[in-house]
């Protein structure tokens, strides 16, 4: 393929904006090389600046449950733009997409519409703090919850310790009330709230990883969590940012039979558009401004263009329900990599939940953090370029999900499928 368009304006971009980007999510670092510069996208395509054609597994990261422009959002959001673009003052809008996401998550009695998943985690860890009246919360290796200072953080060598910082720019007292502990390690959260229990506010987990790929959790794990949180007066925040809408209608929590206090949305929840949302049990939710004590505004929250891109997401999605489509696409293309590269005799291990997936070159499950930074990322490398060159756009990122849309088909599976087996004859 060629790429001199995309390194031309990556290359004025480096002189432009920190690293040519304005996420490092996009900056290739995990596999190397330059990244592609888009140009548009069309149903489960993605063209580059350079008219090349990919076969898109990665949707923004995971909003594009219905694949690129999709006329109904795209009606939706033209007829919304006609209106205007933002008027800071309430609207009908924010009250339907309010209703939509009540209606389709059980433990959500309330919801305050903010403009992305980092100010989502960020302000249900304020809130349940507020109403606790606690300082300490517990967050898990490998979970990723926004760039809030407190969210970034990495475990140390024990169950929990002094956390560290992530990033520069980060002080240690940002984190000193945040306790970092192994995914899946009943032991270590038992232990924890053994210790701590009357000091912590909140546990705040994906319930399915996606950033450290995708990685499920336990049956034991999840009832430890939710039985000990109940037990110390702990709020339990789910975050469904990246698997609200995503993996089943209702978010993760619907599978699990799990009902958290707190969750927070992203993603899918705003139809490819700048918003987030964090909702629960109304009494935690009428701890906010202006009802209650807890601050917390936006200037954009609940804007016009995003909440009708979100309202026709869902609408959709719960009248369409895709869902049974999507697992069986998803199932085809994770069963089609386990035969691949077993037949290859290449270690790996590919995990799914509904059309979230990662191929790990790894040696067995990954249960947590610990496994999966033993993944071979050089191999992993290797394999992303190898199906960039044949047409199919895969994460730049070991450590990152994959996710199918409602416009992939079967026959597009099976070409990826195809560009697989050849990406990974290569690396026998």
């Amino acid at each position: 393929m060629n790429h001199s368009r995309s390194a031309e304006i990556f290359a004025k971009a480096c002189d432009l904006m920190p690293g040519g980007v304005n996420s490092p999510a996009r900056a290739f670092g995990g596999v190397g090389g330059q990244p592609i510069v888009m140009d548009r996208g069309d149903g489960p395509f993605l063209f580059d600046v350079d008219g090349n054609r990919y076969v898109d597994y990665i949707g923004s990261w995971g909003p594009l449950i219905l694949g690129h422009c999709h006329p109904q959002v795209v009606d939706a959001i033209q007829a919304a733009l006609a209106r205007g673009t933002t008027f800071g003052a309430p609207t009908e809008a924010e009250n339907q997409l309010a209703e939509l996401i009540i209606a389709a998550v059980p433990s959500v009695e309330r919801v305050r519409l903010v403009s992305s998943g980092t100010e989502a985690t960020m302000s249900a860890i304020r809130l349940a703090r507020g109403f606790t009246n606690r300082k300490k919360f517990i967050k898990f290796s490998g979970n990723y919850h926004g760039h809030a200072d407190a969210l970034l953080v990495a475990a140390g060598s024990s169950a929990a310790t002094l956390s560290v910082p992530n990033s520069l720019g980060v002080t240690p007292g940002a984190v000193e009330d945040t306790l970092v502990l192994e995914y899946n390690d009943v032991e270590a959260i038992s232990a924890v709230f053994a210790r701590h229990g009357g000091e912590i506010a909140a546990v705040i987990m994906e319930p399915i990883v996606g950033n450290m790929g995708l990685v499920i959790p336990t049956s034991p794990f999840l009832t430890a969590v939710r039985k000990l949180t109940s037990e110390f007066g702990a709020v339990l925040i789910y975050d469904e940012v990246m698997t609200g809408f995503r993996v089943a209608y209702g978010g993760a929590q619907t599978l699990q039979g799990v009902t958290p206090d707190l969750t927070t949305f992203g993603k899918v929840v705003g139809g490819g558009l700048p918003l987030g949302a964090y909702g629960g049990r109304a009494e935690i939710m009428d701890c906010l401004l202006p009802v209650g004590q807890v601050f917390q505004a936006g200037t954009l929250s609940g804007n016009p263009l995003a909440t009708a891109a979100g309202i026709a997401t869902l609408t959709v999605l719960r009248d369409s329900s895709p869902y049974g489509q999507l697992e069986h696409l998803s199932q085809q293309l994770a069963d089609g990599f386990r035969h691949i590269a077993a037949d290859l005799e290449i270690e790996h291990v590919v995990q799914r939940v509904g059309s979230m997936l990662t191929f790990f070159f790894h040696n067995g499950p990954v249960h947590c953090w610990s496994d999966a930074a033993k993944c071979d990322t050089g191999r992993y490398s290797k394999f992303f370029w190898g199906m960039l060159e044949r047409g199919h756009y895969l994460p730049c990122s070991q450590f990152e999900a994959m996710f199918v849309s409602a416009k992939h088909t079967p026959d597009l599976v099976q070409q990826t499928l195809n560009a697989a087996r050849q990406s990974l004859v290569g690396l026998t």
